[in-house]
């Protein structure tokens, strides 16, 4: 079992009735300077195979070297289908036994993908895991407050209509979602209200499928129609998801909003590019992960291979580019 985390994170609240119900959860920054460090790594749950150890020895290495204060898993958590349950072996044989660097006994702030739906969605989601690893934080959808960043969460497999209507082999764990469109339509709403009533500098939501991307599944359509224009109209600065095995940057033409994936935690597909209307900034189809680094008035993305190579840097102020 691992050692306990001592960390400033509460669940907390909204003080204004008529604000979001998205669970909140409060993480006060540890540098003196007040920034914000952290890594996101997503689709890597496979007992370490396919350099999911190799990418989570670098991630340890750059989590010593930027001192970061948490790590964001965007889903795709343990594959081929979630956990089993509670008890599962998977969870410590894919995320106990593989981040074991120090730097990376941080919270790990976590969401669901498609393949962690296939499972037993609601033990990931237990409490019993968390006794189990106290960085371990899961839930569908909520609100980090990180003083100078308000990371959204965002549930997005439940919008993605083939899951639903065409399944194929697969069995999705929909308990607490269906029906689907009452669901969504009240995730939409607590957003749009956490995104109006924030008034931290960063606004970044955090998704498990991309909304554009260039590799195998391309832009999710549902979330281009549904979500992107709260995004938009909200002033939200980043969307940082995984699903496509493959690490991305990506501009959009039309707003300032940046579109980054992380989904190369494990699996990685080769060769394969479907381009889109937005501006590609970066494509990797292979393994690896990103860090991002916030001040009040800069941020910067990195994006690192298997080696810990940065293959693509980028920064941002309010109101210019770097």
């Amino acid at each position: 079992m691992a050692a306990p985390i001592t960390l400033l994170v509460v669940v907390v609240p909204l003080v204004v009735a008529a604000a979001a119900e998205l669970p909140r959860l409060e993480h006060l920054p540890s540098k003196e300077d007040r920034s914000l460090a952290l890594l996101a790594v997503g689709d890597w749950g496979r007992r370490g195979q396919f350099n999911q150890s190799l990418v989570a020895e670098q991630m340890g290495i750059i989590g010593e070297k930027m001192d970061i204060d948490f790590v964001i898993s965007v889903g795709d958590n343990f594959y081929k289908n979630g956990l089993t349950g509670v008890d599962d072996k998977t969870f410590e044989e894919s995320f106990t036994n593989i981040y074991t660097a120090k730097s990376l006994q941080k919270p790990w702030y976590t969401i669901l993908g498609n393949h962690d739906y296939r499972g037993d969605a609601l033990a990931q989601l237990s409490p019993v895991l968390r006794n189990l690893e106290s960085r371990w934080i899961c839930m569908k959808s909520f609100v980090v407050n990180a003083e100078v960043a308000d990371f959204f969460f965002v549930d997005t497999t439940p919008f993605v209509l083939k899951y639903w209507n065409e399944p194929k082999d697969s069995t999705y764990d929909w308990r607490g979602v269906a029906p689907r469109e009452t669901y969504i339509a009240k995730l939409l709403k607590d957003l749009t209200c956490g995104l109006k009533q924030s008034k931290a500098t960063w606004k970044i939501v955090v998704g498990h499928h991309a909304i554009r991307s260039v590799s195998e599944h391309g832009d999710t359509q549902e979330l281009v129609q549904q979500l992107l224009p709260i995004l938009k109209a909200n002033g939200v600065d980043l969307y940082i998801n995984g699903h496509d095995h493959c690490l991305e940057h990506i501009s959009s033409r039309d707003s300032p909003l940046q579109y980054l994936t992380s989904g190369g935690g494990s699996k990685a597909w080769r060769g394969i590019f479907t381009p889109n209307t937005d501006k590609l900034e970066f494509f990797y189809d292979g393994q690896g992960f990103m860090s991002l680094r916030l001040t009040n008035t800069e941020a910067h993305v990195a994006f690192y291979d298997v080696a810990g190579t940065v293959l693509h840097s980028w920064g941002l102020t309010k109101g210019a580019y770097y």
